[in-house]
């Protein structure tokens, strides 16, 4: 993948490729040939179908898609030069779009300066996934069954000969990490369109990796993560592999979370550093508290963990945090405030929920339920939620989460519009209903005999 900064320059532009997101967060786009880029296109933008991106419904679905020139990178690509720019998208009367993913994240930066509380909240997110050399998956009525293959030792090929296992891949170096000459491909790829990445290793489980991006803004960093999966994509594919950022591609093998730490920042400083429990200051434990609960009625979870196969991560015994609980230094916590940093360098980092979700959707979940964890002065110590055994699990199944979310959710309104949030709720049930009424190969072991 040829990719490099865009300076300005447009001479040299074949094509503009504008993109967008559709509701599940996932990068679109449409093209654009150099002869019908105008200054009228760049200030009014495209019109397109927002019905085909899950916003809309076919008789109210034109919206026009207007390019952000400050997210501009070029890629040289067969023979044509592409300037890539992701885009705002407002409706065709002109008003902004308020269910865009981009925008929620603005009316959440919006607000947080509005009640007066920051100027903007820092999120450090980590990416977690898989890299197979085959990948094969099948469902229909008399059929179903997935096949993976990797070289790190996973199917039926390596039955019979020397692997690590698919646990012991923490760190690996090569020749055992067999993916990281692509690892290295990708973060550089990343570093030229402007995605700071902190580092990236080998994960836990055989085929696992990570990449941890640096702190960046809100907004900013929800478009890296939306960036960064599609680069992911993009040169695993160059490569003739395949990449999953399911939470659970394997049975009885860790599965993928998106880790994201996070502070409130203001004048430059962070908000969460002080003198109180853990190094933190009574605004961090508030907002920890805020978290700590809307994922216990399950409300923040529909947005962090919003697919049927979140759940199947969500499991006792593989660093994927079910009860509301915080602590210093501990991975088993769902929201966990790293022992290695300095006094003055204070953050808490949110473990729960995965990169199956929207990256806009979700970060922005995420800070309004702090934020209204500091409006009413939460207490997570008063809460229980500093005790490790508590028993305040989080519901643990994808239509569980959306009842939660039904019926809390006002402090998501700031930023959520109610339409957003029916839409979602409509979608999510009905991925739910088609994976959850869908018998499934263990069952056969169970109860074919029965």
């Amino acid at each position: 993948m040829i990719l490099r900064a865009f300076d300005g320059d447009d001479t040299a532009i074949d094509q503009l490729d504008l993109l967008m997101l559709d509701i599940q967060g996932g990068v679109r786009h449409v093209s654009i040939p150099r002869r019908y880029v105008t200054d009228k296109l760049m200030a009014e933008g495209i019109g397109f179908d927002a019905s085909n991106l899950g916003y809309a419904k076919t008789d109210d679905s034109d919206m026009v898609a207007i390019p952000d020139m400050r997210t501009g990178f070029v890629q040289e690509r067969d023979g044509q030069t592409l300037l890539h720019v992701l885009c705002n998208v407002h409706r065709s009367d002109g008003g902004s779009f308020e269910q865009y993913p981009r925008r929620v994240t603005r009316r959440t930066v919006e607000h947080l300066r509005g009640e007066g509380l920051a100027d903007d909240v820092m999120m450090l997110p980590e990416l977690e996934f898989h890299i197979f050399d085959d990948v094969r998956y099948s469902s229909d009525p008399s059929h179903s069954c997935y096949h993976l293959q990797s070289r790190e030792g996973l199917g039926s090929d390596f039955a019979d000969r020397p692997r690590f296992g698919t646990q012991r891949g923490y760190h690996r170096i090569a020749p055992e990490d067999g993916y990281e000459d692509v690892r290295h491909q990708i973060v550089r790829a990343l570093d030229i369109i402007g995605v700071p990445v902190k580092y990236h290793h080998h994960e836990v489980g055989a085929s696992q990796h990570e990449i941890e991006l640096d702190l960046m803004p809100l907004a900013r960093a929800a478009d890296a993560i939306s960036l960064t999966k599609w680069i992911v994509r993009s040169i695993v594919a160059e490569h003739g592999l395949h990449v999953t950022f399911m939470p659970k591609p394997m049975y009885r093998a860790a599965g993928n979370g998106m880790h994201v730490h996070q502070y409130l920042e203001r004048d430059g400083r962070s908000l969460f550093t002080g003198d109180a429990l853990h190094g933190l200051t009574p605004v961090a434990l508030a907002y920890t508290a805020g978290l700590l609960e809307h994922s216990l009625s399950g409300s923040l979870l529909a947005f962090t963990n919003p697919s049927t196969n979140s759940y199947r991560r969500l499991v006792p015994g593989f660093e994927a945090p079910i009860g509301a609980t915080f602590a210093k230094a501990s991975r088993d916590a769902s929201v966990r405030i790293p022992g290695y940093l300095k006094p003055g360098e204070r953050r808490i980092e949110y473990r729960t929920g995965d990169a199956s979700a929207n990256a806009h959707y979700a970060l922005s979940a995420m800070t309004l339920a702090g934020v209204d964890g500091i409006q009413r002065e939460a207490d997570p110590v008063a809460l229980g939620f500093a005790d490790p055994h508590n028993g305040k699990v989080f519901p643990l199944s994808l239509d569980a989460v959306l009842d939660g979310l039904e019926s809390d959710h006002s402090y998501l309104l700031p930023a959520f519009p109610p339409e957003l949030l029916g839409r979602w709720i409509s979608l999510k049930r009905a991925e739910a209903q088609t994976v959850y009424r869908a018998p499934t190969p263990q069952e056969y072991e169970f109860y074919f005999h029965v």
